[in-house]
């Protein structure tokens, strides 16, 4: 039986339907209908239920899905193993990161990691939602936050730490907060996330937390849009180091309380690099992994 057209059936049933399957591989939608049929009349059985407006599976498309998969995925090793023979990474390298993240950090990077290995393609995908790793057929995503809860290897890429900031003007106008509660008196730019919006905690150097809420008339959900109203001197905001310290640095913007942790939720946050759980990591993850660690790492 043709690989191709149980890698074509795996597609639609990833993807939930025949023109999603199509454009994820660049063909026409015609192409994915016959491709299936014939798979169909092989097999002797209906794989998928179509209407006008859902395409399911049937109990035995269903049946076969469950089968076929776990080949597929091995054949795709198999196939890995054989081209790192040589030593050589190549093929394609399937990335996902948040705007921010990515923006700041990742493609940055991407020029040199290039040239180091230019027989392999890249596809970052930059996006604020969570990709479903295996339904995409991502290699690698890079996640914020704690460390992720799910049937997915993690790996620390850097610990995160964050910083109330504003812009020398907006602080020239408003003044200077002393203490973490004076922070509940001025406009702050929010981020509409559980914590983030509402509350900002506070650690000194003894391990003493304040809790401090914040109010503000603007709430943006974008890292890098609350980044650009900072330096706009539209109000304090919590960002990320690595986001802002260049912007500290050159006095685009202030460390309000340089003597502070701070955080909106907890201080256990960090960059994770994430892949699926395989027992065989494919070399061009691996590099990849390698090539952001020495980069990033610390």
């Amino acid at each position: 039986m043709d690989t191709k057209a149980l890698e074509m059936f795996a597609n639609v049933v990833r993807q939930g339907s025949f023109a999603a399957a199509a454009r994820d591989q660049n063909i026409d939608p015609s192409s994915v209908s016959r491709v299936i049929a014939a798979l169909e009349a092989e097999l002797d059985v209906r794989l998928f239920q179509r209407t006008t407006r859902q395409l399911t599976l049937t109990e035995a498309g269903s049946l076969y899905f469950e089968r076929i998969e776990p080949l597929l995925e091995e054949i795709q090793h198999a196939r890995d193993a054989a081209a790192e023979a040589s030593s050589q990474v190549k093929g394609t390298l399937r990335v996902t990161a948040s705007n921010s993240f990515g923006l700041k950090r990742i493609l940055p990077l991407i020029p040199a990691f290039a040239a180091q290995y230019p027989d392999l393609t890249v596809d970052l995908m930059l996006t604020d939602t969570v990709a479903d790793l295996l339904a995409e057929r991502i290699d690698i995503a890079i996640r914020l936050g704690a460390l992720p809860d799910s049937n997915m290897v993690a790996q620390l890429l850097m610990q995160t730490r964050y910083r109330v900031v504003a812009s020398p003007a907006y602080l020239g106008k408003h003044g200077v907060p002393k203490k973490p509660e004076h922070v509940g008196s001025h406009n702050c730019l929010l981020f509409p996330i559980t914590g983030y919006r509402s509350l900002w905690i506070f650690r000194n150097k003894k391990g003493g937390l304040s809790e401090v809420p914040v109010h503000g008339k603007l709430l943006v959900t974008n890292a890098l849009g609350l980044q650009q109203c900072a330096l706009a001197g539209m109000g304090l905001t919590l960002l990320p180091v690595w986001l802002v310290e260049e912007d500290i640095r050159a006095g685009k913007l202030v460390d309000v309380f340089p003597q502070w942790e701070v955080s909106a939720t907890n201080f256990n946050s960090a960059a994770w690099l994430v892949y699926p759980t395989r027992s065989y990591v494919p070399l061009k993850v691996r590099v990849f992994i390698d090539f952001l660690k020495t980069r990033l790492s610390g």
